[in-house]
């Protein structure tokens, strides 16, 4: 499973962009991302998921998921941040911090 994590926006409006693969991942990791993607039902969120009341200075993700043959893409506001996709949400942004 591969995911391409982008972050853009907030306050400060510094983009910050990540991939990350099961194949390179630590054992530990790479048994959590795929339970995270499957809780989130990914494969099947909207393609957008916006917030009917826009918001400034709020950070909006956009992931890609690969696996399997499959990819899928949404791009979502924080603001409309659905709960069962904010673990792997969360999860990926601590990724992105770790130091390269």
């Amino acid at each position: 499973m591969r995911i391409t994590f982008e972050r853009t926006g907030g306050f400060a409006g510094i983009n910050k962009t990540t991939t990350v693969d099961t194949a390179t991942l630590p054992p530990h990791d790479a048994d959590v991302l795929p339970r995270l993607v499957e809780v989130a039902d990914f494969f099947h969120l909207a393609t957008q998921i916006t917030s009917p009341t826009p918001q400034s200075d709020r950070f909006q993700y956009k992931l890609t998921v690969e696996d399997n043959g499959q990819q899928h893409t949404v791009t979502v506001s924080e603001a409309a941040l659905p709960s069962t996709l904010r673990p792997l949400i969360e999860w990926l942004t601590n990724i992105a911090k770790r130091p390269a």
